[in-house]
């Protein structure tokens, strides 16, 4: 029974120095102190309780404190609650002191609680960034078509990283800029002689306004020649004149065919009224001789003139036959 008591004693001792070790981190106070961290056990106790693991804050200060960069306790412990990374700030910090960037604590913090990586902002200040811009085309003044492919190098900006604009917009502009340079240039040739014309104008225009970078240079490294856009577009072009002059052509033919309908109808009211009126002719002379109106021989004078009419038209008929054969 004694031994199973001492046993127990032993493991609720363990269980107590485990606790106490944890929420007073002797050892960390002891390497903070060897490092010139002046920390005290209450305030790395008070980090249990105000959510904050005391391990970070210390690392931090150590980096800061070889580093030669002043940190402030307080500052590391409010941006961590506020969820930012302290370990990534002070490597940021430390980084820009060693490369002479000027970078505040708070606009370190600022960068980081915007959700930018701030560590590889100040490496990209160090070593600027390749960005390759995908596939641009562009159509000369010449109707050629361009394809165009360029480098974009660039060094990031800290002061402009809390609400710059990112790397989308920078190839936007980018691209926008090579087709405005394209476009404006009157041969194609010209353009494949000089691309470097490309990257002056593009760099005249000041693309890294509002961004988060700094365009250092813009390369262009591939030139394509594309469709014949001008060609494609006369070809279009005359396709449409002649659906058109096609379209007029055939209005124009059913106005002359409905013209024609409309002459052969009058023609045929015309005729009509000639048999309706020959038909009155018998029943006019008939009346006539009913009335005494018309007399034999006048009749006779009639048909004499019928006949010799009749006798005209044959003739006529045939000398026109025969000039035609």
């Amino acid at each position: 029974m004694e031994s199973i008591g001492t046993f127990g004693l032993v493991i609720g001792v363990v269980i107590l120095l485990f606790i106490i070790l944890y929420f007073i981190p002797i050892g960390l106070w002891f390497s903070a102190l060897v490092s010139g961290v002046k920390i005290s056990l209450l305030q790395l106790f008070l980090m249990r309780f105000r959510k904050v693991p005391p391990g970070v804050i210390v690392r931090a200060l150590i980096e800061g404190t070889k580093a030669g960069v002043p940190l402030n306790r307080n500052d590391l412990e409010a941006h961590y609650l506020a969820g930012g990374h302290v370990a990534n700030v002070v490597h940021a910090l430390v980084s820009a002191s060693k490369a002479n960037i000027e970078l505040p604590f708070k606009m370190a913090t600022a960068i980081d609680l915007a959700g930018r990586d701030v560590f590889e902002a100040v490496q990209m200040s160090v070593n600027p960034k390749v960005i390759n811009t995908p596939p641009v085309t562009a159509v000369a003044k010449d109707g050629i078509q361009l394809i165009a492919k360029a480098r974009v190098t660039v060094r990031a900006s800290i002061k402009q990283l809390v609400g710059g604009a990112g790397e989308d917009t920078v190839l936007a502009r980018v691209g926008e800029g090579i087709v405005s340079s394209i476009g404006s240039s009157h041969s194609h040739k010209a353009v494949l002689e000089n691309p470097d014309f490309i990257s002056r104008v593009v760099l005249e225009k000041g693309l890294d306004a509002g961004t988060a970078f700094e365009i250092l240079s813009i390369d262009i490294a591939d030139i394509d020649i594309g469709k014949n856009i001008g060609a494609g577009l006369q070809i279009d072009q005359a396709e449409a004149d002649k659906n058109i002059a096609q379209a007029k052509a055939e209005e124009r033919r059913a106005m002359a065919i409905a013209l024609e309908q409309e002459m052969k109808a009058k023609a045929q009211e015309a005729r009509a009224k000639v048999i309706e009126a020959e038909v009155k002719v018998p029943l006019a002379i008939a009346e006539a001789f009913k009335n005494g109106n018309l007399g034999v021989m006048d009749y006779m004078k009639y048909k004499n003139i019928m006949a010799d009419t009749s006798m005209r038209d044959s003739i006529a008929g045939e000398d026109k036959k025969a000039k035609e054969d």
